[in-house]
């Protein structure tokens, strides 16, 4: 089976492009892009929700292109399950194609992008929600005062966005090590503290022998090694899946925790356990993909947070 991608120009010839299958049997049936495009969101997301979700349409629209498809194709490019939709060979070899056409779309708007030198139009920046709350909201108001024609979208998201498919242009993470595929700068070095209301921070600190409240994070074990060869009595009193959560239960006394110090600063209800050391943390970088080196609206905003982020190293490393 052939799969012919024609090529198109701008994008209302693109939506417009056929995607000819030529079977053995010389009967050519023909798939659109948007309906290539689904069935590749449908491979990725398994279900009529995700794949909606992805391409921002709703499930029946969804739903409605992948009969399109398969009625074009003549068999089902999915079985039905309880659990979701299963690719078929067909459906994965669609997708394949579907993803060289998609790479090679980004590809070519990352480069486009990259050459633009004007200050105006959209740009997509990520980072942490707490560095957003507690620090980047004046550096970004910055940021716009300087540039008003610039679209700014700020997502704040733990996660990690894919900059080659443009779901972002510039990414501020958290990281030890950041994907090789991206270029960019380590802004600072972090360090991290053990935290607690002052009743629970003194009484540790003045007897280590008694049992010291914890606060842990869900994706942990147990608290650090070095908090428990200093208190051989740690309790865990709840577990929490986020750092705001965890916060809130210590500002209520459940416990001690270990955060980065720079968001210690926006809570002053939690003071540093003085005679437990700070540990290293994952630096933050500020990375975009290489394409986009040359872009101005990326350039003016790395000129607002690198600066803001080398004068200020300490609000991250240092406990007082």
């Amino acid at each position: 089976m052939l799969l012919q991608v024609l090529s198109a120009k701008n994008e209302d010839v693109k939506k417009r492009v056929i995607i000819d299958i030529c079977c053995a049997k010389t009967h050519v049936m023909k798939i659109s892009w948007d309906d290539m495009q689904t069935v590749l969101a449908l491979v990725r997301g398994g279900s009529l929700s995700e794949a909606g979700a992805e391409l921002g349409l709703t499930y029946t629209t969804v739903a409605r292109r992948i009969r399109r498809a398969e009625e074009a194709l003549g068999r089902p490019l999915f079985e039905r399950r309880p659990e979701g939709y299963h690719p078929t060979e067909d459906a994965l070899e669609i997708a394949e194609a579907a993803g060289r056409m998609e790479a090679e779309e980004q590809a070519a708007l990352r480069r486009l992008s990259g050459k633009a030198q004007d200050l105006s139009g959209p740009l997509t920046l990520t980072a942490p929600p707490l560095l957003i709350q507690t620090l980047l909201a004046p550096l970004l108001a910055e940021f716009t005062a300087r540039n008003p024609q610039v679209e700014l979208t700020v997502l704040a998201s733990n996660g990690v966005l894919d900059l080659s498919r443009r779901e972002a242009d510039l990414a501020l993470r958290i990281s030890r090590q950041p994907q090789d595929t991206l270029v960019g700068r380590k802004l600072v070095d972090q360090m991290s503290g053990v935290f607690a209301v002052p009743e629970i921070a003194h009484a540790a600190a003045k007897d280590p022998q008694t049992p010291l409240d914890w606060v842990l994070y869900a994706g942990h074990e147990a608290p650090p090694l070095a908090a428990r060869k200093v208190h051989s009595d740690i309790r865990v009193r709840a577990r929490l899946d986020d750092m705001p959560s965890m916060i809130a239960a210590a500002l209520a006394g459940m416990g001690a925790l270990r955060m980065p110090v720079f968001l210690s600063r926006a809570f002053p209800g939690l003071v540093p356990l003085p005679h437990l050391a700070a540990q290293t943390y994952a630096p933050i970088w500020l990375l975009s993909h290489r394409d986009l080196q040359g872009s101005a609206k990326v350039a003016a905003m790395k000129s607002v947070l690198e600066p803001w982020f080398r004068q200020n190293s300490a609000v991250f490393t240092s406990l007082s």
